[in-house]
């Protein structure tokens, strides 16, 4: 006779399965320790380190004792006109970088995704400055911005000497040419990505699209932007990420750090002369948890109104 399992009792099949699921638990937890370590050890831990010391008067060197001081450092922080002009020339930076941007590794990649001799040639040379150390790469740009170097030289024959400015001794060139730089270095990152989703798109539907006669720009709107939309919003995010956290170009290319008089100042900037420059670490630390709170707000904006396929609105 055949026992019949009791209400609560597991069949051998339902124990087997158990089983499995807890096999396969153990081994994703085996294979995301790592990551999980890594992610807690300079990530996670960092941060709640600096949100501490934020309610501190920490020095860098200093003999006195550290004394909690409660928001005073977020109360300098928010107070300082400094701070005020990194953040809008961040927000100025971020709102230019990242449509022109998109949009040019958006053609980039629309280009080379055809089928012309030399392609994955070009796809390197697009791809390079982003492989390329940024802090070697604004000497050069500083070089070439220069009131006597080759971009002011090219933008002398195009508008037969009508426009060749100053640009990094200049409050009104100095931040352009940051973003000018910005573009340049991110554009190929932006274009692998976008290509990657572009080679999903199904051919068959611009057959179709042909067969009803769309043109090439409705077929642009109706069949390429639905069907990269993920890659747009990943690399729309990323993008606007990086843009504010703009430090080496901004470092380097003008004569003092953040000039002429604060025109390329940025957050990032703000916090390390806070935190390293004048060593009030407790006030650096502050800069850092606002930076942190103010691109997780607009991140969370940004994925509220752009939000991928398939998520619950």
């Amino acid at each position: 006779m055949t026992a019949v399992p009791t209400a609560g009792e597991k069949t051998p099949r339902k124990r087997a399965a158990s089983g499995a699921r807890k096999s396969e638990s153990r081994v994703a937890w085996a294979f995301s320790a790592p990551a999980l370590i890594l992610l807690l050890a300079f990530t996670v831990l960092p941060f709640a380190l600096a949100f501490f010391l934020s309610f501190t008067n920490q020095r860098l060197i200093s003999p006195l004792p550290t004394r909690f001081v409660g928001i005073d450092n977020y109360i300098d922080t928010l107070g300082s006109a400094t701070f005020w002009k990194a953040f809008f020339n961040n927000v100025w930076f971020v709102v230019v970088v990242v449509p022109v941007q998109t949009a040019f590794a958006l053609w980039l990649a629309i280009l080379v995704n055809r089928k012309i001799p030399g392609r994955v040639f070009f796809r390197t040379v697009f791809f390079l400055p982003v492989v390329t150390v940024m802090a070697a790469a604004a000497v050069i740009w500083s070089l070439l911005f220069n009131a006597n170097g080759l971009v002011n030289a090219i933008m002398e024959t195009v508008t037969f000497g009508a426009f060749s400015p100053d640009w990094l001794n200049s409050t009104t060139w100095a931040l352009p040419a940051m973003m000018i730089v910005g573009i340049w270095q991110g554009v190929g990152f932006q274009m692998v990505i976008l290509l990657a989703a572009l080679q999903d798109v199904p051919e068959v539907l611009y057959e179709a699209a042909s067969i009803d006669g769309a043109s090439r720009w409705e077929q642009f709107l109706n069949v390429t932007l639905p069907g990269i939309r993920n890659g747009l919003i990943f690399v729309i995010t990323v993008t606007t990420i990086l843009a504010f956290r703009l430090f080496d170009q901004v470092w380097i290319m003008p004569r003092v750090p953040g000039g002429p008089l604060d025109s390329t100042r940025t957050m990032m900037l703000e916090l390390v002369e806070t935190g390293f420059g004048a060593q009030a670490i407790g006030r650096g630390a502050a800069i850092a948890v606002i930076f942190f709170v103010i691109v997780l707000v607009l991140t969370l904006v940004q994925r509220r109104f752009v939000r991928e396929e398939g998520e619950v609105t």
